[in-house]
């Protein structure tokens, strides 16, 4: 099946996965409930819309920059309390993500991530992304073609890390498979993924992370 790539990049990200209260942690990778949450906005679905089309997508991310992990704090107020609440993020993050499927689907979602319906953000709503995020579809399966993809960063003999999605019985699990969205109930479900390594030689472009501000 093809593969649409996209590119995730900003000055900041923050990808949840299991924040509860003060303490909002982000992954070291983009989830699959963020990366859907973005399709889904694309198009212009509400939070309750019904995510199975999207969620069948295989998933996959390759960093090609894996940021710093940086920490905000918050100094919340109540009429009884205060307390402070601290929120993690990668700084100067770029990703490359791929999502595997029928290429109908990843058609429609190529025009809607060009044209969106609401606004986009990587994992956030602090965090908008830089352009371009499409890079477009590749008529290769998703493994393949996130490691043949020039790197979009400028670092020779990098080594690139890779988080494949897999049904390998011995995989990692994550719980970022997004089932609703509903303000009433969130839910989110686990899938499987596999880290792996490529290594790279190429020359790539420069990144500079505040070129979208001028």
């Amino acid at each position: 099946m093809p593969t649409l790539l996209l590119r995730l990049a900003a000055p900041l990200q923050s990808w949840g996965s299991s924040s509860k209260f003060e303490i909002r942690t982000t992954e070291k990778m983009p989830t699959k409930s963020g990366v859907v949450g973005m399709l889904a906005a694309s198009l212009g679905w509400g939070r309750d819309a019904n995510l199975a089309e999207l969620n069948v997508l295989k998933f996959g991310i390759r960093a090609d920059r894996e940021g710093e992990d940086i920490t905000d704090f918050h100094t919340v107020h109540s009429e009884k309390s205060s307390y402070v609440t601290y929120r993690h993020y990668l700084s100067d993050a770029i990703f490359l993500a791929g999502l595997e499927g029928e290429e109908g689907l990843l058609k429609n979602l190529e025009t809607a991530l060009q044209n969106p319906r609401y606004p986009l953000f990587l994992g956030r709503r602090s965090c908008p992304p830089t352009l371009p995020i499409v890079l477009g579809i590749r008529n290769l399966p998703l493994e393949t073609a996130l490691r043949k993809e020039a790197p979009l960063v400028e670092k020779p003999n990098h080594i690139l890390r890779i988080w494949l999605e897999t049904d390998d019985s011995y995989a990692a699990m994550i719980q970022d498979v997004a089932v609703s969205f509903s303000p009433a109930r969130r839910i989110y479900g686990y899938r499987k993924f596999k880290e792996s390594f490529e290594e790279c030689n190429q020359k790539e472009t420069e990144h500079d992370a505040m070129s979208e501000l001028g």
